[in-house]
């Protein structure tokens, strides 16, 4: 047999493989977090796109949400603006928002958005502002102050959280066979700018679209046991036990406590894959093997 028989033969076993898992998530949506390596490396930035691309063409409706702190850090340096981190959020005085904005807003969201229209799919660019897609409320942080002998409150500017969603424009966009592009940025009552991390942002779009899936692309390969042996599939209350036991901490707790939260408010199952994977999208949902960790009502 030749080899490119045997080529042929293995993108169909890969097709029918994928077939159950199509047939299944037609019509579902997906929201997934772009983050990570695979933002800023080039390729793993198309293989993202063509997976979305994919996604939209069997029938499926993926709505990317995406970060930039690594490009936000780089304009802020460009621009001589200093840049001080509370708790691992950026302060984030009025100037600062509005490279915030330009980067997020701008540059990282219509790039996202030219590689999944050159890749064959349509895609449409919007921030938390447009349509009063996400209220935002400013984020307050709380630190013990040995001094005072109390908690102070620490004031890191705009940096928000997400009050309410409305869906309405979503809806338009999707049912115009369009994918979202969400940019986290929000707007108050008062019409103020606030930068919202995005893994919330895109925990709290899977709970109002009551979505299939959360896919939270990361730079780990991961949840880790204390063994350092990847967790795979998890019920939420397998989760909990790992947060009090402290499994997870540090920086995977507000991820993981994102993931968890979608599930509990009716998400079928979240996913933290390591976005490092190329077509690491595809892998997880099409193939019987996936890459990361799982989180759902059932147990595995």
């Amino acid at each position: 047999m030749s080899l490119d028989r045997n080529a042929a033969l293995n993108i169909a076993k890969v097709l029918t493989e994928a077939l159950p898992y199509i047939q299944r998530f037609t019509g579902k949506t997906i929201v997934v977090k772009f983050g990570g390596n695979a933002m800023v490396d080039p390729e793993l930035h198309e293989s993202f796109a063509r997976d979305v691309v994919l996604m939209k063409l069997v029938g499926m409706n993926p709505v990317v949400v995406h970060g930039g702190g690594p490009q936000i850090g780089s304009l802020l340096e460009k621009l001589n603006i200093q840049t001080e981190f509370v708790d691992g959020m950026r302060v984030t005085d009025e100037e600062t928002m509005d490279v915030v904005e330009m980067v997020l807003g701008g540059s990282v969201n219509k790039e996202i958005v030219s590689s999944i229209n050159r890749n064959g799919g349509k895609a449409i660019g919007v921030t938390g502002k447009d349509g009063q897609l996400i209220r935002a409320r400013k984020l307050k942080v709380t630190r013990y102050s040995p001094e005072l002998d109390a908690s102070e409150i620490i004031d890191i500017g705009h940096v928000g959280e997400v009050e309410h969603i409305d869906t309405e424009v979503l809806k338009v966009i999707l049912e115009s066979n369009f994918i979202p592009v969400i940019a986290p940025i929000g707007v108050d009552n008062e019409g103020s700018s606030y930068n919202i991390n995005a893994d919330l942002v895109a925990g709290k779009l899977s709970e109002v679209l009551q979505a299939e899936k959360l896919m939270l692309l990361t730079n780990v390969s991961g949840l880790l046991n204390k063994s350092g042996e990847i967790l795979t599939g998890l019920s939420t209350e397998e989760v909990d036990s790992l947060i009090e036991d402290g499994t997870i901490y540090g920086g995977m707790l507000p991820k993981i406590a994102c993931a968890l939260d979608a599930v509990k408010s009716g998400v079928a199952s979240s996913h933290i894959i390591d976005g490092r994977v190329p077509h690491a999208v595809l892998l997880e949902i099409f193939t019987d093997v996936g890459i990361g960790t799982l989180i759902s009502n059932q147990r595995d």
